[in-house]
């Protein structure tokens, strides 16, 4: 079973940058003392050191695909460790985030 990502869960972009993964949406439910992500949040990037030719091209935030299927905060899916995220640059998508720490006590569906 997928555990719940909260606030204090890792990830990063395809090419290395740090995911800030914030709640901008969720102040409501709590896992492990930590606020759960939705998939309506929009996490930024910083530190991508992606250059596309000879122009910096780096990621900027992640937009979520997917979620859990019954597990909702206010109608929203929270976000799984399973959850597929985009890394978006200013000219579109260029990989899926990588979840690198995610809580061990709650599970989700």
């Amino acid at each position: 079973m997928p555990y719940i990502l909260n606030t204090q869960s890792s990830a990063q972009c395809t090419h290395g940058g740090t995911v800030q993964l914030t709640s901008t949406s969720n102040a409501v439910m709590k896992v492990d003392q930590a606020f759960a992500l939705l998939q309506t949040d929009i996490p930024t990037v910083s530190g991508c050191p992606f250059m596309k030719g000879p122009t910096p091209s780096p990621c900027l935030m992640v937009t979520w695909v997917s979620g859990a299927t019954q597990t909702k905060v206010n109608q929203t899916p929270v976000l799984l460790d399973t959850s597929v995220g985009l890394c978006q640059s200013a000219t579109g998508p260029q990989g899926t985030v990588m979840i690198t720490n995610v809580q061990s006590k709650v599970q989700g569906l």
